[in-house]
């Protein structure tokens, strides 16, 4: 087993199996370059306290700097053996500057240098998908905007119910990421990265100390400047709270699972559309699988994925919740076990949207097939004609049954209402004509009837505007 943080106080070694159930490397080997960056700054903060001299610094810093660029390059191999991350970062800084290393550790408990890089890596994860969700939306936007003046049946309960435009449909979706993109922005917004809570009651170090130090590192690495500002770093006021802090985790993985939730719900539209009963799109065979056993199948494989995604990104945020919501202050070891579901549902959240710009870019909408189904359903129009008598001057209780009535008679008789005569029309109410029905019953006429819609103030009004301009 490798070298660990901790051991005087034991007379007996770890029994292996306990070394195997207890270790985290496997996973939390993602946040090397969070652990490493944190470890520079703290190099630092040890410096201007009078812990470290300037060489000594020089020194570690100079070996930090060597592992930094070995992770970005993708040269950063970890050892399997070590007990986590944060001990294997520090035995092989111990091979470069031997005891010096020693030193590192100053001040420092691994609480809260878990903290510091799991609130940085979701600081950093969330802006990469807020990114994404853009794109998405962009990819959304321009498909309303080739398809503008479509009209489509609208669904309630999954049954026929009103007219709308494709591009309100999809612009549905555009509206759904946009509040996912707040959500995300408003996570990010919150984690404010910290500095100095120690194992659980701080440490002999000024606080102002760690904030300047926070400060001055993300002030001077302007590949940063998106993720950070002064409002990103915080003192700690509260060193009990600050290492028991998973509210930020928590959150991540609600707003992560919020929006997997939007994306399955895209995808089952989606799915619908393309069966044969519907036969509204066909997806692109880039997007879709076969059988083994039947030759003509062509399958929304990765829709259906998107979609059952979905539970693992639910079961992401209970596991946490469920783990946290029985433990005492501070840390306990249960902790160790919200990264796995947080890796999961960012690499989840991440896959699929980008694969979904790309399936969306690629879909053929079947216009000729969409204006059949709308022909064949008069009952689309249905709520039009209740508002054709409300303005002939009946209460709106007496149209909705005089229609509803027309609609039954019509279904019944098998006897389509727009061929219905005017006499045949009077024993419903004498204030229907058959000119007028076949007046209202035009799909365009019927959406544009519909005032209390203001389009110019939607976020995919918004996006188009903004991709005219470029």
């Amino acid at each position: 087993m490798a070298k660990k943080l901790w051991g005087g106080r034991f007379k007996k070694k770890t029994d292996p199996l306990v070394e195997e159930f207890t270790k985290s490397i496997d996973y939390d080997k993602k946040l090397a370059f969070y652990d490493v960056v944190g470890s520079i700054i703290h190099v630092k903060i040890l410096k201007e306290s009078g812990f470290l001299t300037e060489a000594e610094a020089k020194g570690l810093q100079e070996e930090l700097k060597k592992i930094y660029d070995d992770i970005k390059q993708g040269r950063f191999k970890h050892n399997k053996r070590s007990e986590d991350i944060h001990t294997d970062i520090q035995n092989k800084l111990e091979r470069k500057v031997g005891n010096l290393v020693l030193k590192l550790h100053t001040a420092r408990s691994r609480n809260d240098q878990v903290l510091f890089d799991l609130k940085f890596f979701c600081k950093f994860e969330l802006s990469k998908i807020k990114k994404l969700c853009k794109k998405l939306q962009i990819a959304l936007a321009e498909s309303c905007d080739e398809l503008r003046g479509i009209v489509i049946p609208g669904y309630t309960h999954l049954q026929h119910a009103q007219l709308v435009y494709l591009s309100d449909y999809l612009g549905s979706y555009v509206e759904m990421l946009k509040r996912d993109v707040d959500r995300l922005n408003n996570t990010i917004q919150r984690i404010k990265l910290t500095l100095g809570a120690g194992a659980f009651a701080g440490t002999p170090i000024n606080s102002k100390v760690y904030y300047e130090s926070l400060k001055d590192y993300f002030k001077n690495h302007p590949e940063f400047k998106d993720l950070f500002d002064v409002k990103s770093i915080e003192a700690v006021s509260n060193s009990l709270d600050a290492v028991s802090d998973r509210d930020f985790v928590i959150e991540s993985l609600s707003a992560l699972a919020i929006l997997g939730m939007h994306l399955s719900r895209l995808a089952e539209d989606l799915i619908i559309w393309s069966t044969k009963e519907f036969n509204f799109i066909e997806i692109d065979d880039a997007f879709t699988t076969g059988s083994s056993l039947m030759p003509q199948k062509k399958n929304p494989d990765v829709l259906e994925l998107i979609r059952g995604y979905t539970g693992t990104l639910y079961g992401n945020l209970m596991s946490v919740l469920t783990m946290m919501k029985g433990l005492p202050l501070t840390y306990n070891r249960d902790m160790q076990l919200d990264k796995p579901p947080l890796f999961s549902s960012f690499e989840i959240i991440e896959k699929e949207l980008k694969v979904l710009p790309r399936l969306i870019k690629t879909l053929i909408w079947k216009e000729d097939i969409i204006k059949k189904k709308i022909e064949e359903d008069e009952t689309l129009y249905a709520t039009d004609l209740v508002y054709y008598l409300i303005k002939k001057g009946e209460p709106f209780k007496k149209a909705h049954n005089i229609i509803g009535r027309l609609v039954r008679d019509s279904i019944e008789k098998g006897r389509k209402i727009r061929d219905m005569t005017d006499r045949e029309l009077k024993v419903f109410s004498d204030k229907l004509k058959h000119s007028k029905i076949v007046e209202l019953m035009d799909p365009l006429k019927s959406v544009e009837s519909r005032r209390s819609i203001d389009r110019k103030k939607s976020e995919l009004e918004r996006i188009l505007r903004a991709n005219n301009k470029d």
